[in-house]
């Protein structure tokens, strides 16, 4: 039996987060494999410890993003085919996710000196090692890291010899003035780090909406199985009264005598 009411708003609600989930596990998902398979940072995967906050981080990204998805097939499955059981796996993967996105968001945000470092030494690292072996997909991520930061190595356009030509090139006098990379990733993550807790918090807010949307829609649907299939509007007796027995009167008829006639 349907839901009606609050469990319908909290349905409609549900499916578009479920949608929106989807989407966004899907992306996250996709990201997550790109930097995995891809030849600009592939190579970062074979590298020492000190790159190892890169590779946790892409492998975070894929798993964060396969339970999106998971999350969105039981969120359609429990609100469109008004499943308790699946509302239910639903509610606990969004408490679970709310709550490691609040709390990564406010680690972030507290830690931001030393995740900066750590973005810092990862960048050093993979400089190194690229000076090192000239390996071509650490250059090529090299190459994205420079562009993305308008930076040059770690000493800056005017001291860097050995990654110049994986420098963004704007003409020679902008070449040289480009700062270290290291440094500007630092203060770029500091800069930002209100704007990461800003998004952390406002997801696991959306999360809490969805769980509390998923809540009504299991009172709903209880609600709902509850009722009888059928209301009796009206009852009627109807009582048989026997009539009473109907009394006929003997009739008395006279005969005249033969003698008499």
């Amino acid at each position: 039996m349907g839901v009606d009411g609050c469990g319908q708003l909290a349905k409609c609600i549900l499916i578009l987060f479920s949608a929106l989930f989807a989407v966004i596990g899907l992306g996250m998902l996709a990201l997550g494999i790109g930097l995995r398979l891809s030849e600009h940072s592939s190579g970062i995967f074979d590298v020492n410890l000190k790159t190892q906050a890169f590779v946790i981080f892409v492998v975070i990204l894929m798993v964060l993003g396969a339970l999106m998805v998971l999350l969105s097939i039981f969120g359609f499955h429990g609100a469109c085919g008004e499943s308790v059981t699946s509302l239910r796996v639903f509610a606990v993967l969004v408490a679970i996710i709310a709550g490691a996105e609040i709390g990564f968001g406010v680690l972030v945000y507290t830690q931001s000196r030393e995740v900066s470092e750590n973005l810092g030494e990862v960048y050093a690292s993979v400089y190194a090692q690229f000076v090192n072996t000239r390996d071509p997909s650490l250059g090529a991520t090299l190459e994205v890291i420079h562009n993305l930061f308008d930076c040059c190595g770690v000493g800056g356009g005017i001291l860097e010899v050995f990654v110049r030509d994986t420098c963004p090139s704007k003409g020679m006098w902008d070449t040289l003035t480009k700062s270290d990379c290291p440094s500007k990733i630092m203060n770029f993550f500091q800069e930002k780090a209100p704007l990461v807790l800003g998004f952390f918090l406002s997801s696991g807010a959306m999360m809490i909406i969805a769980l509390v949307c998923s809540s009504l829609l299991v009172k709903g649907i209880k609600s709902a199985s509850a009722l009888p299939p059928y209301v009796l509007l009206t009852t009627s007796t109807i009582s048989h009264i026997s009539p009473a027995p109907a009394v006929c009167s003997a009739i008395t008829l006279a005969v005249p005598d033969a003698e008499e006639a």
